[in-house]
């Protein structure tokens, strides 16, 4: 006959047999969980910060000074200035001119060594009377239907605006374009702005030389910028406006290259008012001879 246990005894049994099976479960799940990494006092892992945008100078909200300093930094170079080791410089411009009571309009080619030999191809469209005058498109195919008049000239006539080479430090720069002595008088903003337009007409100012130059531009005291606008053959530009001694003189300045690509200048003091000068820069380079010229931009 088989003995059955004590109810206490079975109580007790079940008791030790449950422990059991949640011991057993227990070491089971301990020997499969994977790991836990420590992660007391470990720094959480920084996110990586975005790039800032890079900024341009048509950007809103830079002063002038701001945008032509930045554009001198950041300047693409052009076709020209890979072959400054051709022997000729070559500059196409228009220009209208004051001379007393009439404005002059010219369209002038012009070749030159660096023995300031060179030639020149000009056309003169009629004559303007009067001053009050602004330049439009529908004016350049008048250059066209012009004489055209060939001028040679032997070595040392046909000087650049300032010796080669153009000086890379901007004080010095400033110096050359307007004297010192006259920085403070009201003509000195007017005189230095017409020397950077005197410079870029008169030479071809490669990557390193525009960057001074518009460093030059940017010191000017009173120099405002007024947002993009186009010259007379469509090309967009930022415009700077300087106005100082009874004038004010605008440049249109290629907002990638650097580059001047036009300019004007008119008069509003004691002097009978209307347009000074108008300048537009065609077609800047360098070509192997005095008579092909680079394509025209």
């Amino acid at each position: 006959m088989t003995t059955q246990p004590h109810p206490a005894r079975r109580s007790l049994l079940r008791l030790f047999l449950g422990s059991g099976v949640l011991l057993l479960a227990a070491c089971q799940a301990d020997s499969t969980e994977a790991p836990r990494p420590d992660t007391t006092g470990t720094p959480a892992a920084a996110t990586p910060s975005a790039s800032p945008p890079t900024r341009t100078a048509t950007d809103a909200g830079l002063t002038a000074e701001q945008r032509l300093t930045l554009l001198a930094d950041t300047l693409s170079s052009t076709q020209a200035d890979t072959t400054i080791d051709l022997p000729y410089v070559y500059l196409h411009l228009q220009t209208w001119a004051r001379a007393t009571n009439t404005i002059i309009r010219t369209d002038t080619r012009r070749w030159r060594q660096t023995d300031g030999s060179g030639r020149e191809v000009t056309r003169r469209a009629p004559d303007l009377k009067g001053v009050d005058h602004q330049p439009r498109p529908d004016e350049l195919p008048l250059f066209d239907h012009a004489t055209p008049t060939t001028h040679r000239h032997p070595p040392g006539s046909l000087h650049p605006y300032l010796p080669e080479p153009v000086p890379a430090d901007p004080a010095q720069l400033a110096k050359l374009l307007a004297p010192a002595e006259l920085a403070g008088e009201p003509a000195h903003p007017r005189l230095l702005a017409g020397g950077v337009i005197g410079l870029a007409t008169s030479q071809h100012l490669h990557h390193a030389q525009r960057a001074t130059a518009l460093r030059v531009f940017a010191r000017i005291p009173g120099i405002t910028y007024t947002g993009t606008t186009t010259d007379l053959v469509g090309r967009t530009g930022l415009a700077f406006h300087v106005t100082a001694d009874g004038s004010t003189t605008v440049l249109i300045i290629d907002p990638t290259t650097g580059e001047l690509l036009a300019a004007h200048e008119r008069i509003s003091g004691s002097i009978t008012p209307g347009l000074f000068s108008y300048v537009l820069i065609l077609a800047r380079g360098h070509t192997t001879d005095a008579v092909t010229p680079p394509a025209d931009r």
